[in-house]
């Protein structure tokens, strides 16, 4: 089965840290690349640069920035194919941001 990693992070943390944590991140993306299960994964940019779309009345309105006010920002995704969801979890406590941040596991739904 298809699951989604959304890493989240507090974006005002990750720019003070003084560790570089793309090593990791390397790292990680090479173990599920070479266990066969990585299907998609990238960072995102800044919640700064996101645009919420909202269809009200029939009309679409515009807001710059994430739809809502958190501590912690969607920073990326990883897209695996996992057996089950204790694969699903394995996998997401090796995740570098998840020692910081928090990493949500979401079923895809099969089309």
């Amino acid at each position: 089965m298809r699951y989604m990693f959304l890493i989240y992070d507090a974006e005002a943390e990750m720019a003070t840290r003084t560790d570089n944590l793309m090593p990791e991140y390397g790292a990680f993306s090479e173990e599920v690349t070479k266990a066969g299960i990585m299907r998609a994964g990238d960072p995102l940019q800044s919640s700064g640069s996101a645009t919420t779309v909202r269809v009200r009345s029939g009309k679409a309105s515009t807001t710059d920035g994430p739809f809502a006010e958190t501590k912690e920002q969607l920073g990326g995704y990883y897209i695996l194919d996992c057996k089950d969801l204790d694969e699903a979890i394995a996998y997401a406590a090796k995740i570098p941001s998840a020692r910081f941040g928090s990493i949500e596991i979401r079923p895809i739904m099969e089309m």
